[in-house]
């Protein structure tokens, strides 16, 4: 049995995503970020599973993971025959390792650190010039990525896979934070809206149900 914890407007989205597009079975439950009831992530049953008390996790039978990026790519491999992860081409999948590490160690976080100073750090903190210069980083970011998928309908190679996931969830990220997006990288986040798998993911993220 898969059980996934998640959080609404948060990385667990990205876990949600690719839980739909594997066309698994699985049990979705909604946690409450930094509280400590029954349903928060600081309650003592919550961070048995995740120390750190954040979100997403994925159970699947004895196995705990913690990481967006690691869940989507283990949720990949579960499902290898529809070729959500590169199987069998080495440089493929070398090319996929590099945009999904690039999502989470370059584009991603200008809006983290944004997130952050805005409503996450305690607030002798925060630093609200910061966004600035996140502005500044993440259009460096951008303009990368633009190098990486320009004039593509998906990342890697010419099907859909979970670095699609990765890139159009932190572009949506970028989006509702009023992050300056071109036109390309909007069409390219808008066709991927579109797909069954991200639709019925929008619906199961309004159903809560708790520890």
């Amino acid at each position: 049995m898969i059980t996934l914890y998640g959080s609404q407007q948060s990385r667990s989205f990205r876990a949600l995503w690719a839980l739909e597009e594997a066309k698994l079975d699985y049990e979705y439950n909604v946690v409450r970020i930094g509280r400590t009831t029954n349903n928060g992530t600081q309650h003592e049953r919550y961070k048995a599973l995740n120390f750190q008390g954040k979100v997403p996790t994925l159970v699947h039978n004895e196995l705990v993971i913690n990481e967006s990026a690691a869940i989507v790519n283990y949720i990949a491999q579960l499902v290898p025959e529809i070729h959500l992860i590169p199987q069998n081409d080495i440089k493929q999948r070398a090319y996929y390792d590099q945009l999904c590490f690039f999502v989470l160690s370059d584009l991603e976080q200008p809006l983290w650190t944004a997130a952050k100073h805005h409503f996450v750090l305690p607030k002798e903190y925060r630093l609200k010039e910061i966004r600035k210069t996140a502005e500044w980083e993440f259009s460096k970011s951008v303009a990368a990525l633009q190098h990486y998928i320009s004039g593509k309908h998906f990342a890697v190679a010419d099907h859909f896979t979970m670095a699609d996931i990765l890139i159009s969830h932190t572009l949506r990220w970028a989006s509702a934070y009023d992050f300056y997006l071109p036109e390309d990288l909007i069409a390219y986040m808008n066709q991927l809206f579109k797909r069954l798998g991200y639709q019925r993911a929008l619906l199961k993220e309004s159903t809560v149900t708790t520890l």
